[in-house]
């Protein structure tokens, strides 16, 4: 390997998306993974009697930032991969019974929610409105950019931002504005704080500038890729090697190696390499941890509070429910008790808001004839020793209960094939910190905004990217670091 060669730790989607643009650029890039395959979090899982599930991300928004990299690489991104805008977009069950349609279409949904639970549709197109300013006010500089370099503040768009701060609500939290916007409804408050949980945050801690994330689906939409969200990552693996990228699979790397202040390789059990360039797209914490173990660690920044982490069911179910849609939620009764649960008792509540995500009704071949594959998720504490089998046992019982009693069904009898994955699961497999989905959380304005920078500001050559830095966890932003990271490197 010369000089000039990348490497990337990592083959989530993150790490591919990284190689893409540094190989469109012309780099030697190589991407050691530890795991048997790409994907990360973002891999597939088949179970016995024709059950294909997604493993890990389900929603996809932002899909402009995949078709981007075909484009940098002057290829059709239809040609590799192709989705659909969905509509609706979810259907939320109360725990009163009531039951309200997340329509894409913003005045439909406002009028779906004025007919259901009595709030004025101008009460939210108003909040819709205001969310979808303080996202275009501020994504150029906070979601686009590294805000750890003096230049990003030299930006027209910084300009832009600082005239939105007032309205951005550093002071609040999003419970509070929620509130504060629909004081006669807590289940709509309960709709839109549930949004905290796109970057593993707690709504009743996070700052009310997260009250943006709404404008995601309800002003620019959510998708579903033809194939499910494991086909972004194999399209853009099928890219990445028509670049000429080359993928190392079941390697995985046991030291990044460094002389006089830069990186100049890493070691794996097969070889030790050098490069010019290496990329992490590994949780910082094992990053430091393992594989830079003499060096100094950022340890104010590796101490913030970690995210939530995931408990997902992968139920093959006898059955098909034509009231579900694609994205499914049945709200806990008591909120704020859940979140305490999870945050500050580092449990799972007893009565968890439990996640659906039904990929066959778009995918026939997910799930036989007649049957559905359910992905059933609620979100967790990330691991600190709790007693998961426990655990696991009490809130498989839980979800059967809520979601049972929402559809009037016992779901159990129905449940032809299980797989469990739970956060130990999710630590080993993805080398998540803990298993915490998103890093650090979002639970204070400085781990918000100024999380893990893309790049070392001791050892020249070391960049990172993926959930665990700036700019967060999840499909998009994952992709906008990638994009940070090629653009500190270039």
């Amino acid at each position: 390997m010369t000089q000039t060669s990348t490497a990337i730790i990592g083959a989530g989607i993150g790490g591919i998306a990284t190689a893409v643009r540094l190989a469109v650029r012309g780099q030697r890039v190589v991407v050691f993974e530890a795991q048997e395959s790409f994907g990360g979090k973002m891999h597939q899982l088949e179970l016995p009697g024709g059950y294909r599930f997604d493993g890990g991300p389900s929603l996809f928004t932002l899909p402009h930032l995949v078709d981007e990299l075909f484009e940098l690489a002057g290829r059709n991104p239809a040609d590799y991969f192709r989705y659909q805008r969905l509509d609706p977009i979810t259907e939320y069950f109360f725990a009163d019974g009531t039951r309200v349609t997340a329509w894409a279409d913003a005045e439909k949904f406002a009028r779906e929610v004025e007919e259901k639970l009595g709030v004025p549709a101008a009460d939210v197109r108003a909040f819709l409105a205001r969310s979808g300013r303080a996202y275009d006010a501020t994504a150029g500089t906070f979601l686009q950019k590294s805000l750890h370099k003096a230049g990003t503040y030299l930006s027209p768009d910084v300009l832009k931002a600082l005239a939105a701060l007032p309205q951005l609500g550093l002071t609040s939290t999003m419970h509070q504005r929620h509130e504060a916007a629909f004081p006669d409804d807590p289940r709509l408050v309960q709709l839109f704080d549930r949004f905290a949980t796109y970057n593993g945050s707690d709504p009743y801690q996070a700052p009310a500038t997260l009250s943006m994330i709404p404008h995601l689906e309800h002003g620019i939409g959510a998708f579903y890729p033809e194939g499910g969200i494991y086909a972004i990552a194999q399209s853009l693996v099928r890219l990445a090697e028509e670049l000429g990228v080359e993928f190392r699979y079941n390697e995985p790397v046991r030291e990044i190696t460094t002389k006089n202040g830069r990186v100049t390789g890493l070691r794996t059990d097969q070889n030790t390499y050098q490069f010019g360039q290496v990329v992490s797209n590994m949780d910082v914490v094992p990053t430091y941890r393992h594989l830079l173990p003499t060096q100094p660690a950022p340890e104010r920044t590796l101490s913030q509070p970690r995210s939530s982490s995931a408990l997902i069911f992968y139920w093959g179910v006898a059955r098909r429910f034509p009231e579900l849609g694609v994205h499914n939620i049945f709200f806990s009764e008591d909120y704020k008790r859940e979140f305490e649960a999870i945050f500050q008792q580092q449990t799972i509540s007893p009565d968890p808001t439990v996640y659906v995500n039904i990929t066959s009704g778009h995918t026939p071949t997910d799930a036989p004839e007649g049957h559905e594959n359910w992905f059933v998720m609620v979100n967790v504490p990330h691991d600190q020793g709790q007693d998961w089998p426990a655990l696991v046992a009490q809130t498989r019982a839980a979800v059967l209960r809520r979601v049972g009693q929402a559809l009037g069904t016992d779901i159990g009898p129905l449940i032809r094939a299980e797989h469990v994955w739970d956060p130990p699961g999710i630590a080993a497999r993805t080398s998540s910190f803990g298993g915490a989905l998103y890093g650090s959380s979002s639970n204070n304005t400085l781990a918000a905004f100024l999380r893990h920078p893309n790049f070392s500001r001791r050892l020249k050559g070391l960049y990172f990217c993926g959930g665990s830095v700036h700019p967060g966890g999840g499909i998009p932003l994952c992709l906008l670091s990638a994009s940070i990271v090629s653009d500190l490197i270039d």
